[in-house]
C-alpha cells in the first residue's frame, strides 16, 4: 500500500482537488460558523482537506490586540484573507465564516486571491437582522439593546451587503442540513468539493 493511501486509511484527510477559499460573510448570529462547520464535516467525510478559519477564533488568537474600529476590522479581515489564501494555495479548501462588514475589505481579500491565482468564492449568509437578534448566539444583540456595548455590526455599525456574491444563502426558516446541502452542492458544481 502506498504511503498516501496508508495516511488516508488511518483517517488523515489529505487534500484532494484544488484549493480555494470560501468566504462566508453575514451579520452576527446569521449562521456563518454553523454552516461552515456543517459543510466541513461533509467534506472531511469524503477525504477533502478542509480548514475552518472562524472569525472569532482568529480574533482571539491572531488579532487579539485589535479593536473594532473600521481600520482594525480591515486589518483583521486582511489577516484572515492572507492565511486563507496561503492554505488554499496548498490545496486546502478553506471555509472562512467572518463577518467582514466592509465591501473594501472583502475586495482586498478577493484581490489577494486573484493575484495569486487562487480560487475565491464569496457566500453571503443572508439572514435578516430581526432573525439574528432572536438567535443572538453570543448575547451581543441583548447587550447592545441594554447599552452595554456599541458598534454592533448591522445595528449601530454598518454592514455593507455584498452586491454580487457567488452564492447567497438564506437561512431563515431552514435547517442547517438544508443550507449545508445547498453550499456543498454549489462547491461540487464548481469542482471544489
Amino acid at each position: 500500500m502506498a504511503a498516501g493511501a496508508t495516511a488516508r486509511a488511518a483517517g488523515s484527510a489529505a487534500p484532494c482537488g484544488r484549493g480555494a477559499t470560501v468566504w462566508l460573510t453575514g451579520l452576527p448570529s446569521s449562521g456563518k460558523s454553523t454552516l461552515a462547520r456543517a459543510v466541513a464535516e461533509r467534506l472531511r467525510a469524503t477525504g477533502r482537506g478542509v480548514e475552518v478559519l472562524d472569525g472569532d477564533e482568529i480574533r482571539r488568537f491572531l488579532s487579539a490586540g485589535l479593536g473594532f474600529s473600521r481600520a482594525d476590522r480591515h486589518t483583521n479581515v486582511t489577516r484572515i484573507g492572507f492565511l486563507a489564501q496561503t492554505l488554499a494555495s496548498h490545496g486546502v479548501l478553506v471555509l472562512a465564516p467572518v463577518i467582514a462588514p466592509y465591501a473594501a475589505s472583502r475586495a482586498a481579500v478577493r484581490a489577494r486571491h486573484a493575484a495569486a491565482g487562487t480560487a475565491y468564492v464569496e457566500v453571503h449568509v443572508a439572514t435578516p437582522v430581526e432573525v439574528c437578534s432572536v438567535r443572538d448566539v453570543k448575547g451581543l444583540y441583548a447587550r447592545q439593546a441594554a447599552g452595554e456595548i456599541s458598534g454592533l455590526t448591522g445595528v449601530d455599525d454598518p454592514y455593507e451587503v455584498p452586491r454580487t456574491p457567488e452564492l447567497r444563502i438564506r437561512t431563515q426558516s431552514r435547517s442547517v442540513a438544508d443550507t449545508a446541502a445547498e453550499l456543498h452542492a454549489f462547491l461540487t458544481e464548481r469542482g471544489l468539493a
